[in-house]
């Protein structure tokens, strides 16, 4: 292994690291906690060090972002495959969003809430975006009905999901009602 390749390595180490240490500390104190200062000293690496990975807070809102979109992605597809037929597809992949929003609230806001300064439905869009959302369209495309364009069917749905996940988090909608909630945003928008 050639120094530079080592080196490359080391820094995608540290940028792991960082990345990781922001949604770690994000999800036990919100993203308020998360500081430059407060990363580098649980990093145990220096403020220049800190930005010479990151621009600043913001472009770590980026890469947890990134990185949640990518486990949404692969969280949503395997809740679809492992059911039969479309409306349990549909069904399975909405309880799998729901409960990974719940399960990752500081997650969550990156990628929906927060300025992390990733462009969504654009051109530069990054790739593990498109992938999230390819991810819902794979399983509500079959069910948007004839003559509804599968990709404005998927927004919808992906917006009610993303409603019912917010408000529940913010308390204005009460969780006990969560399933009743989930069958009837299935049977009304699914067609199977």
């Amino acid at each position: 292994m050639s120094v530079q390749e080592r080196k490359e390595r080391e820094r995608a180490v540290r940028e792991r690291l960082i990345v990781a240490t922001a949604r770690e500390l994000a999800e036990q104190q919100g993203w308020d906690a998360v500081t430059t200062r407060r990363l580098a000293e649980r990093i145990e690496y220096s403020q220049p060090v800190l930005y010479s990975h990151f621009r600043g807070k913001r472009e770590i809102i980026g890469a947890v972002a990134l990185e949640g979109a990518a486990e949404l992605a692969a969280v949503v597809r395997a809740a679809a495959s492992a059911a039969d037929g479309p409306r349990e597809r549909v069904a399975a992949l909405a309880r799998a969003y729901l409960d990974f929003a719940e399960r990752n609230p500081a997650v969550y806001d990156a990628m929906f809430q927060l300025e992390g300064g990733l462009a969504f439905a654009a051109e530069d869009t990054p790739e593990p975006l498109k992938d999230a959302f390819a991810a819902l369209l794979e399983s509500l495309g079959e069910v948007a009905g004839d003559g509804v364009h599968p990709g404005l069917f998927t927004e919808l749905f992906w917006a009610a999901l993303h409603g019912v996940a917010t408000l529940t988090r913010a308390g204005r909608l009460p969780p006990e009602y969560l399933e009743p909630r989930l069958e009837l945003l299935v049977d009304r928008l699914a067609i199977t």
